[in-house]
């Protein structure tokens, strides 16, 4: 762990004079993420399960996108808008809609649009049920996917965020999907910065407050239910640097699009970044079990950059974790375990470490030595190291 302790030491050197950064929002539930470094800038109440409203539609979302990257799903294929739909999600409902008529038949590209820039209730559900035959199964896939791309914390039972107790995301898992439609779906994201979208010849504008007047925003969703308040999924891509905030919980629309453009303000300008690793620097070592080296070198797979507010006295703590020991052979550039960096109690770095050279498998006396050890100690385990 040299490398590591002496980046962190070097770091500490340079510190500046001890200030403690001004709070950057007064929102109950905020989540700043720079999706550019991998790096939290900031979390209040990060991993609180709230109610997400129209925000959870994000998933929804994303099944679609991924059924269309996979040919599942042409965006030319229509489906009917059901009585169940119309009423539910409809004109009838006095919930957002997208107002599609009733027993029409609307393409999937319509829909999307539908949902993204009008936020409709009614395109949502006709979208689940055509994906998956019900929206109750449906959101079972929902809760599948979330599980799959690390949304550990957060649990769907409908396609459209409409209030349901058991409905809950949290800001930091909102954050994580909404990077992940950005960068598993390019093409398609750039729906969610279409500024208004016509249908039954009634034109809605797109209901993002930060797409109006914010420089470089493009994405993603608001929110709003009696339950969830007034929330907002942010994105905005700035001179190559790319954030995405989360908030929940606000009073007012206005408030929620004023504290979403104070914390991108703080985030794009009170920031100073420092360089932990380059792209491959050796940052820590593991145990093999059976190779023919003891040790594999780990290195992270592109430049490590620590963002800190600047002034910001905060302790910075670093932990590689991997379980281990990892069994040869080991393939250079296989995965094996992760880089975690604390600034202060926020979790600011989460990055994969992987192997930085080939280990091959060791010759009989080394097993042998390793096995015995292995009966010994009962290693096998995780193993983290922390400064």
């Amino acid at each position: 762990m040299a490398a590591l302790a002496a980046a962190l030491l070097a770091m500490a050197a340079q510190a500046k004079e001890p200030a403690k950064p001004a709070a950057p929002t007064d929102a109950p539930i905020a989540y700043l993420y720079d999706v550019t470094n991998g790096a939290t800038l900031y979390a209040k109440q990060a991993d609180l399960p709230s109610a997400p409203a129209s925000m959870a539609t994000l998933m929804t979302i994303e099944l679609v996108f991924k059924a269309i990257a996979e040919d599942r799903l042409k965006r030319d294929q229509t489906f009917r808008i059901s009585e169940d739909a119309w009423r539910r999600g409809g004109a009838p409902s006095r919930s957002s809609t997208m107002f599609a008529k009733l027993n029409s038949d609307v393409q999937v590209s319509d829909l999307l649009r539908g949902v993204i820039v009008q936020s409709g209730n009614d395109a949502a559900i006709t979208l689940a049920v055509g994906l998956a035959g019900s929206e109750q199964a449906f959101a079972g896939q929902m809760n599948q996917r979330a599980r799959e791309l690390g949304m550990t914390r957060s649990t769907f039972r409908n396609a459209t965020g409409q209030p349901d107790p058991e409905q809950k995301m949290t800001a930091r898992d909102i954050a994580r999907l909404s990077a992940h439609l950005i960068e598993a779906y390019p093409d398609q994201y750039k729906i969610f910065a279409e500024p208004e979208f016509t249908w039954s010849k009634i034109t809605q504008r797109n209901r993002n407050p930060l797409l109006a007047d914010y420089q470089g925003a493009d994405g993603l969703k608001t929110g709003f239910t009696e339950d969830s308040g007034y929330g907002l999924a942010g994105s905005v891509l700035r001179d190559g640097r790319r954030l995405i905030v989360v908030l929940n919980g606000l009073e007012t629309a206005k408030d929620r699009a004023e504290q979403a453009r104070k914390l991108l303000d703080w985030g794009f300008t009170a920031f100073e970044q420092r360089r932990l690793f380059e792209e491959k620097d050796v940052v820590a070592e593991a145990r093999v079990f059976g190779g023919a080296s003891l040790h594999v070198p780990l290195m992270a797979e592109r430049p490590v950059d620590l963002l800190t507010p600047k002034g910001d006295d905060a302790r910075v703590v670093a932990r590689v974790s991997y379980e281990g020991p990892v069994s040869a052979p080991v393939a250079k550039g296989a995965r094996i375990g992760v880089l975690r960096v604390w600034r202060g109690e926020t979790l600011t770095i989460e990055t994969p470490l992987v192997a930085a050279a080939d280990v091959a498998v060791g010759d009989l006396p080394r097993r042998a030595l390793d096995g015995a050890l292995e009966l010994v100690s009962g290693a096998v385990g995780k193993v983290a190291d922390r400064l």
